[in-house]
């Protein structure tokens, strides 16, 4: 008994041509079918402008807790200490993201082919 060989796109046209069987069913409403439309999400531009607000709440932080030093006297220790935490917050955040992307990853590259 041998496993038949199938290519990607043949799969992937069978997959499409389920879904929209499965959306011509009786009771199933417009609402679900616009919910189920795949839409476009560039994962690079995502990833960078998360990135970015990280980077720009750790730079805004940095300059706080700098104009508190310097005896700015608009800026409080409560102000500074409060964005110092939010930023490093959001930096853990983006570190156990960077942490569970690379796990998927190397999961998926530890995969029997």
């Amino acid at each position: 008994m041998g496993i038949n060989s199938v290519s990607m796109d043949m799969l992937l046209a069978k997959l499409d041509a389920a879904r929209t069987a499965a959306t011509a069913l009786p009771g199933s409403t417009g609402a679900a079918k616009a919910a189920k439309a795949p839409r476009e999400v560039d994962f690079g531009s995502l990833l960078k402008s998360n990135i970015d607000k990280v980077d720009q709440a750790l730079q805004g932080a940095d300059a706080l807790a700098a104009r508190f030093q310097l005896g700015d006297a608009s800026v409080s220790l409560e102000d500074s200490m409060v964005a110092l935490q939010k930023a490093n917050v959001t930096f853990q955040a983006a570190v156990q993201v960077r942490n569970k992307v690379m796990a998927a990853y190397q999961d998926i590259m530890n995969l029997p082919i």
